[in-house]
C-alpha cells in the first residue's frame, strides 16, 4: 500500500483512532474510564418539520418555521453491555452504563427515516423505534424482549418494510407498520452502512469488504461485489450504476444489474462520506482532506478541492453546489458549473454527521446538542437551535 502522507495522517488522527476503537471493539479492555460512543445523527426533514436524533438519545422533531420542537421519550438502554464498546462509561459519575447509555443517553448514529405518519430511527442499544410522527408516541419496538447488536447505519423504509443492518453483520427486513421481522441476510461482519434501494434491490455495505445486491422481497443474495477494505457508506445508486467508497481508498462504479466492475479511483485514504451526483459527476468526499469530481461513466477525474481537513460527512446538492462540511466544522460550496470551492462558513464545531438541506438552508447537527443552520447561497450565520430537552 501507498503509505500516507504524514499531514494527511496528523489531520485525520483523532477520527481514525476513533474508528479504530468501534471497529475492533475495545475487545478486552472490559470498562474503559471516558470512552463512550457519542452518536452523529443527521437529520431529514418532511413537510416543514426536520427530524433528527440527539446525543440526549432522543428523537427530535423540529418546526423549521417556528423553532417549535418536539422531543421523544429517551431512548432505553440494553439490558446488558455488548457489541462494538464491550461495557462502555458514561462521561462523567463512574460506573458501567449498558450500550453507551450514561447521562447522554442512548447513542444513536443513523438518519431518522419517515413513512407515512410513522418515524424509524435505530440505537446503539440494538433497538429500532418506530414513532407517529405528529407525537413522536412510540408505535412499535424492535426487538421487544432482549436486543441486538448496536446499529450504526441509518434505516431505509420501502415497499411497506423497514430495512437496517446491525453490528451483528445481518440485514434485516421488518414490518414497517408492527416491526415484526420479515427476513434476514447474514454477511461476514459488521454493517455500519445504511441501505440504498434501486428498484426491488436492496444494496448495502458490510465490514466484511462487501457490497451486496438483495432481493427485497425474501433477503436472497443477487450479486456480491468485493473490495480490499471495509465499506460503510451509502451506496449511490444512478442511470444504472452503483458508487461506493471502501476503506481500500478506492471509489468504485459497479453495474447495479450484475455487480460488474465498471471503473476504480483511487483517493490518498478512506472514503467514509456518501458520494453525490450531479448533471452526470460524481463528487467524492475523502478522509485526504479532499473531495473529488468523477465523471460518472469513465471515473476520469474532472477536478479535486482542497479542504485542510478530513470529510467524514455526507454532503448534499443545493440548486447546483455541492455543499460539505470539514471535520473541523468549515463549510464549503462547490459551484458545479465552474468547478470551483469557495469557503461559506466555520461554525468551529468538528462535524462527522451528515448535512441536511431544506429550502435553501443546511442544517448540521453538532455533538454540543445544537442545529447549525447556514445559508447555502450567502453563507450567512443562522440563530442555531438548541436540541437539548426540558428535563
Amino acid at each position: 500500500m501507498v503509505p500516507l502522507k504524514q499531514g494527511k495522517w496528523r489531520a485525520g488522527r483523532i477520527l481514525l483512532l476513533m474508528v479504530m476503537l468501534l471497529v475492533t471493539g475495545l475487545a478486552g479492555f472490559g470498562c474503559v474510564t471516558g470512552l463512550r460512543p457519542v452518536g452523529w445523527s443527521g437529520g431529514a426533514v418532511s413537510d416543514g418539520t426536520l427530524l433528527v436524533g440527539s446525543k440526549e438519545g432522543r428523537l427530535v422533531s423540529v418546526n423549521l418555521a417556528d423553532e417549535s420542537r418536539q422531543w421523544s421519550e429517551s431512548l432505553k438502554a440494553a439490558s446488558q453491555a455488548g457489541g462494538l464498546f464491550g461495557c462502555a462509561p458514561a462521561m462523567a459519575g463512574g460506573g458501567c452504563d449498558a450500550c453507551g447509555a450514561g447521562a447522554s443517553g442512548v447513542a444513536i448514529y443513523g438518519t431518522p427515516a419517515m413513512s407515512g405518519d410513522l418515524v424509524y430511527i435505530g440505537g446503539y442499544n440494538g433497538k429500532i423505534y418506530a414513532y407517529t410522527s405528529s407525537s413522536l408516541a412510540v408505535r412499535w419496538i424492535h426487538p421487544r424482549e432482549g436486543n441486538l447488536e448496536p446499529i450504526v447505519g441509518g434505516l431505509v423504509v420501502a415497499q411497506g418494510r423497514v430495512y437496517f443492518g446491525g453490528s451483528d453483520g445481518k440485514v434485516y427486513a421488518l414490518d414497517a407498520a408492527t416491526g415484526d421481522k420479515l427476513w434476514e441476510f447474514e454477511t461476514g461482519d459488521k454493517i455500519w452502512s445504511t441501505p440504498a434501494v434501486s428498484g426491488d434491490t436492496l444494496l448495502i455495505g458490510s465490514f466484511d469488504k462487501k457490497l451486496y445486491a438483495l432481493n427485497m422481497a425474501d433477503g436472497s443474495k443477487i450479486w456480491e461485489f468485493m473490495t480490499e477494505g471495509a465499506i460503510i457508506s451509502t451506496p449511490l445508486v444512478h442511470n444504472g450504476t452503483v458508487y461506493i467508497g471502501s476503506f481500500d481508498r478506492y471509489m468504485y462504479a459497479v453495474s447495479a444489474v450484475d455487480g460488474s466492475l465498471r471503473w476504480q479511483f483511487m483517493g490518498e485514504n478512506w472514503f467514509w462520506a456518501n458520494p453525490v451526483v450531479y448533471d452526470s459527476t460524481i463528487y467524492a468526499a475523502c478522509l485526504d482532506d479532499r473531495v473529488y469530481a468523477l465523471q460518472a461513466d469513465t471515473g476520469d477525474k474532472v477536478a479535486e478541492f482542497e479542504l485542510g481537513s478530513p470529510v467524514s460527512s455526507s454532503p448534499v446538492v443545493v440548486n447546483s453546489s455541492i455543499i460539505l462540511a470539514s471535520r473541523k466544522g468549515v463549510i464549503y460550496a462547490i459551484d458545479t458549473g465552474r468547478n470551483e470551492l469557495r469557503q461559506l462558513a466555520d461554525i468551529e464545531e468538528e462535524i462527522y454527521g451528515p448535512l441536511c438541506a431544506s429550502e435553501g438552508v443546511v442544517y448540521i447537527h453538532t455533538p454540543d446538542l445544537t442545529l447549525h443552520r447556514i445559508n447555502a447561497t450567502t453563507g450567512a450565520v443562522l440563530r442555531p437551535i438548541s436540541l437539548e430537552s426540558k428535563d
